[in-house]
Formats: structure tokens, C-alpha cells, sequence
């Protein structure tokens, strides 16, 4: 057993998420979202931890994280799950932060997503993207649309990841998984090849300048494109798209991504008002047909009366949702004025809320 391996252990059995090991500081893990310090452990040594961190890397994996000062690589423990890790420098030395991914793909009923959520998976084509800030639920979303996908259809779904985290196994569907840096040098040579695979699915672990591109190439060449970008929410995700190019080029990507885009889902974590779990808050984009002349218009202000109006095709926005949780009684009114796009809307809820 690795000396790290009861950390992880630990993390799993108090319902963690993450686990921060730092040099300098105690062993911290985040739990429903907040950090705290582990008990009974103390102040953590850079060569101990080093001597810790080096027992599960290859040769190969601690040369590259002592050239550039970073390592991404998965890490697993039977029973327990794979764990998503990131070694990198700081002030006091080494650290490394390890996300728990569960062995078991949660499906979208039991994440509580709304059923317009699963409707992307039936799509024959299209881009679909998955937005929201770190540690906001987007891997496991993306899986378990590809999981759906993968019990009802016979598909070939390959995925691009840094690092690979939910291992799917072969259902209806064939499932390929490419690690960058093991099996594809980057994102863009691996969507590259995606597009010579046969690939019916595409999952695209992160969105940048070439990528975008290339999965909207996917996307008109009749793929079904998942995706993933840092935006909170459907407006931010289409002017992100575009941002990421030159002027030059932006006008281009517009007409590319007003026929590539067929949804975009924007979700936050918000711990519930128990205090006891988070839930998710979710924002949904789908395709209508006034959605390509919007975006090809750069009207994208109007994406918010195209959610607004599209209810009854499943479409949300995030504002409504927070509004749905804090009626239920599922988050305070607090957590749902600080993530509202208008906080006058909820302001009256605010003062009405038990201090």
C-alpha cells in the first residue's frame, strides 16, 4: 500500500471531494464544497512529501513533473475510485491536490438533472457543451450523458481527456478513451483524428482556440460533440466561443457555431440548506430555430428570452432554477441571491429569509 493510499481512503469515507496536500501547511480535504483540515494530522514536510508523492508516479511521470514543475495524471484504488491528480510547485514546496471520481458513473436521474439534460444525448449531431466553474459537476454530467448514450445506442464514442477519469466499459456502444499526452499529443491533433476515427461522439475534455474550431468542423460533418469551458452561463459560453479568436477570424466561427450549436448546459453547486449535501443549478440552452440567426447577428442578449420562452421545450435559465430550489426549501435564499444574474428579483426573498 502507497503511504499516500490512506489519505485517499479517508477522503472517501467522510464524503470528501478533494483532498489538498500541501508542504507548510496540515492535510486539508473539501467536504460539500468547504475546506477543512484533516484531524490528527500535522504540518506536512516538503522532502517527506515528495518522498509521498513519488511512490505513485512512473519514472516517466516524475521526470515530466520535475521539468515543468506540474503533473496531470489519474490514479486509482480498487474500491475506492480513480482519483484525478495535479502535482505543482508553491512557496513552501510541493503539493498535490487528488479529485475523487467514483468508480460508479451516477446517471442523470440520480444527479437530479432536468430530463431536457438527457434529451442532448439522442441527438444525431451537433455540438454540446457543458459549462460552469471548477469543481461544478461538469465530468460528471458529461459522463453520464455518455453513459446513456453508451446503454442505448450503438455508437462509436471516443474521448479526449487530461487525464482519462470515468473508465466506461463497453455497452451498446463502443467507447474509445485517449489520454493527452499518452495516447494524442494535445486536444487538437487528438479532434483531428476523432474526425478520421468514425467517430459518432466526440468528448472534448476542454475547450480552447484550435479545439473550438475543429469541433465545430466535427459538429458540421454530422458528429455529436460534447464539450467543456470555465462560463457560467449561456450567454458567457457563446461570446466566450467567439472571444477566443482574432477579430479577424471571429466573424467566421459566428457561422460556424450558429449551425454547429445544438445546447449548451451552465451549472453551479450550491449546498443545500441543511447544509448536509450540494445540489445542482442548472441553465439550459437548446437549439430553436431562431438560435443560428442570433448568434450569426452576435445578438447573443437575446439568448435569455430564448431560455425564458422555451420552457416548455426544458429550457431554463439559472435564475429560474435558483428560484425553483429556494421555493423548495432546497437552498436559503442567501445562496441564491449571490449566484442570481438579478438580484433585485431576489431581494425580497433575502430580507423575508430567517437570519
Amino acid at each position: 500500500m502507497a503511504r499516500i493510499d490512506p489519505y485517499l481512503h479517508h477522503l472517501k469515507s467522510h464524503h470528501g471531494s478533494d483532498l489538498h496536500l500541501i508542504a507548510g501547511i496540515e492535510p486539508r480535504m473539501r467536504v460539500r464544497g468547504l475546506l477543512e483540515v484533516i484531524q490528527g494530522t500535522t504540518e506536512l514536510d516538503d522532502t517527506g512529501l515528495r518522498s509521498v508523492l513519488r511512490e505513485i508516479t512512473s519514472e516517466a511521470q516524475w521526470r515530466e513533473f520535475e521539468r515543468n514543475l506540474e503533473l496531470d495524471f489519474s490514479y486509482g484504488l480498487p474500491g475506492i475510485g480513480r482519483f484525478r491528480a495535479n502535482y505543482f510547485m508553491q512557496e513552501n514546496g510541493t503539493a498535490a491536490i487528488f479529485r475523487l471520481i467514483p468508480e460508479e458513473i451516477t446517471t442523470l436521474e440520480e444527479l437530479g438533472m432536468p430530463s431536457a439534460v438527457a434529451g442532448f444525448a439522442h441527438l444525431k449531431g451537433g455540438l454540446v457543451l457543458v459549462t460552469g466553474p471548477t469543481g461544478s459537476g461538469k465530468s460528471t454530467t458529461l459522463a453520464a450523458l455518455i453513459d446513456l448514450i453508451n446503454e442505448r445506442y450503438e455508437k462509436h464514442i471516443l474521448t479526449l481527456e487530461d487525464p482519462i477519469e470515468f473508465v466506461h466499459k463497453n455497452k451498446t456502444s463502443m467507447i474509445t478513451q485517449r489520454e493527452i499526452g499518452t495516447h494524442t499529443e494535445n486536444f487538437a491533433s487528438g479532434l483531428r483524428s476523432a474526425i478520421r476515427q468514425n467517430a459518432d461522439v466526440i468528448l472534448v475534455g476542454e475547450m480552447r482556440g484550435a479545439e473550438v474550431e475543429l469541433a465545430i468542423l466535427a459538429a458540421e460533418m454530422g458528429a455529436l460533440v460534447f464539450g467543456t469551458l470555465h462560463t457560467n452561463s449561456a450567454t458567457k459560453t457563446v461570446d466566450r466561443l467567439i472571444d477566443i479568436f482574432p477579430p479577424d477570424k471571429q466573424e467566421q466561427i459566428r457561422i460556424g457555431l450558429a449551425e454547429a450549436l445544438a445546447g449548451v448546459v451552465s451549472q453551479l453547486l450550491i449546498p443545500t440548506a441543511d447544509g448536509k449535501a450540494r445540489v445542482a443549478a442548472v441553465e439550459i440552452l437548446a437549439r430553436t430555430s431562431g438560435l443560428a440567426n442570433i448568434i450569426r447577428e452576435g445578438n447573443t442578449v437575446q439568448l435569455l428570452t430564448v431560455m425564458q420562452g422555451g420552457k416548455q421545450r426544458g429550457m431554463q435559465t439559472m435564475d429560474d432554477d435558483l428560484e425553483r430550489l429556494m421555493r423548495a426549501g432546497t437552498i436559503r435564499p442567501q445562496d441564491a441571491y449571490q449566484r442570481a444574474a438579478d438580484k433585485a428579483h431576489f431581494e425580497d426573498f433575502l430580507e423575508s429569509a430567517p437570519v
